[in-house]
């Protein structure tokens, strides 16, 4: 999208209305501080301010691995393959300045087919994406469109989504993986569990969700919320000394914090914010929470909540030593993960 005669080239006259729907949408985003230049040249241009650095992220949504369109409703999966990367910002205490957003589809999802339009699956999936960044002012800046080739065993094709996101932090002040020190304290945010055990109710009856209401409380898998507000939060009070999104799940990112900051980490499973409908091995291994993960200073007093989101503390890093790089425990007894 950022080049408009790159997606246009060779396309139908539907096609080329599609761009331009998808142009119109994404000019009614905010503008962005230091996006000079969007959708409609050859790229887009970008003008950081001084004193701050850029952050670059980049996720892929691919149909039967990340979503179902039999079980995910088209606005959860715009809403999500956007959520994705904007939590990998929130991670980095960073602020979102543009997303660019390449998209494959199969012919029938486009809403133009044989010269005639109708409403479609992609411009409901243009809606939860669209909501989510208005909600968060993050402009659509480029990206491109093809048509998705048919397989062997999907023959019509399937929805590939390939989403960039820039971000913005001041100079130095990114939040990484590799800051944890020995003794530090562990926190996380919100509730972990929720989004597995959402998806396994959404496995079992896909149908009860197809007009679920986007809303991250009420929808921690089909619409998580990014914390961008806390994350940012996090870099201005110098709250965190390390951090980290979770979106493989708290037992797997701790052990990539830990890998980075060459420590290991002890957590107390009676302190763990397990969501009302989720299990303890859900809060520990389900992944897609995209709560934050982060260590700070036992001499800091972190608040609670941080930016409009509850923090609990649920453990300390440690050396690390012969055993794993995270243990739990429940009161003075080893119980895993």
């Amino acid at each position: 999208m950022a080049d408009q005669r790159k997606i246009s080239r060779s396309k139908s006259l539907g096609e080329r209305e599609l761009i331009a729907a998808i142009r119109k949408r994404a000019g009614q985003l905010p503008s962005g501080r230091i996006l000079h230049l969007g959708i409609g040249d050859d790229c887009a241009v970008i003008r950081p301010r001084r004193g701050e650095e850029l952050v670059v992220t980049t996720d892929l949504s691919l149909e039967n691995v990340h979503f179902r369109r039999d079980w995910h409703p088209p606005q959860s999966v715009g809403h999500r393959c956007l959520a994705r990367g904007l939590s990998d910002l929130a991670a980095m205490g960073a602020r979102p300045e543009a997303a660019f957003l390449s998209l494959a589809l199969p012919a029938d999802l486009t809403g133009y087919h044989n010269g005639s339009s109708y409403h479609s699956w992609m411009q409901d999936f243009f809606d939860g994406l669209m909501a989510l960044a208005e909600r968060h002012r993050v402009p659509l800046a480029g990206g491109d469109l093809a048509k998705s080739p048919p397989g062997l065993r999907h023959a019509k094709g399937l929805v590939v989504a390939d989403i960039v996101l820039l971000g913005s932090v001041p100079k130095g002040r990114s939040l990484l993986r590799s800051g944890a020190r020995p003794g530090d304290m562990i926190y996380v945010t919100g509730a972990l569990g929720g989004s597995a055990a959402e998806l396994l109710a959404l496995e079992r009856r896909p149908a009860a969700f197809r007009r679920a209401d986007e809303g991250g409380e009420g929808h921690p898998h089909l619409y998580p919320e990014p914390r961008l507000a806390t994350g940012r939060k996090l870099m201005r009070g110098r709250l965190a000394t390390a951090a980290i999104d979770l979106s493989d799940g708290l037992s797997t990112d701790l052990a990539h914090l830990c890998e980075e900051s060459g420590l290991a980490a002890e957590i107390d499973a009676e302190s763990l914010p397990v969501d009302a409908r989720a299990t303890l091995e859900q809060a520990l291994h389900g992944g897609e929470d995209y709560e934050l993960l982060f260590t700070s200073d036992p001499e800091t007093v972190v608040p609670s909540p941080v930016g409009g989101v509850l923090v609990h503390a649920i453990g300390r890093m440690k050396k690390r030593g012969r055993g794993p790089l995270v243990q739990m425990y429940q009161g003075t007894t080893l119980v895993g993960p």
